[in-house]
């Protein structure tokens, strides 16, 4: 039977509430509180912000200060708004421009002769220093309990 069926009701209601939880409970798994990274991201990215925009702003500047570019990444998903696939490995050259990261925390990286920004969420650092990996942990963290501009 189709996952689908599973949760289908003729109460459109219990409908979305079912659909709701199978997008929650089946395709965005939640990682363990980590009260380190929670403390952090709280205290030094999100600290002041009041809203999503001020969330971004947090995110960006916490991310060009933490972050030593340039720095080899891995691909660990496929996004339709990118060209890369997974498992490939890429040169991180800087964050994108901050107006192109009002949505999403995008990289600069050299691809087939042209600079691409990608989403940082798809990359993992293969080759970078501590603070670098702390800092994309805390990225992939922060959008692995849900949360989003």
């Amino acid at each position: 039977m189709p996952e689908w069926k599973k949760h289908w009701s003729p109460n459109p209601r219990r409908w979305i509430d079912s659909l709701t939880s199978l997008r929650i409970e089946h395709y965005v798994p939640k990682l363990r509180k980590n009260r380190i990274r929670e403390e952090r991201i709280h205290n030094e990215v999100i600290v002041d912000a009041y809203g999503p925009e001020e969330q971004a702003l947090g995110w960006y500047y916490y991310l060009e200060n933490k972050i030593q570019f340039p720095f080899s990444a891995r691909c660990i998903a496929a996004k339709v708004a990118s060209p890369l696939r997974k498992g490939e490995t890429v040169e991180v050259r800087s964050l994108a421009p901050e107006d192109s990261c009002a949505h999403d925390m995008l990289v600069l990286i050299r691809w087939h002769g042209r600079n691409v920004a990608v989403p940082l969420s798809q990359l993992t650092a293969t080759d970078a220093d501590e603070s670098t990996v702390e800092a994309i942990g805390d990225w992939h963290y922060w959008l692995a309990q849900g949360s989003c501009f």
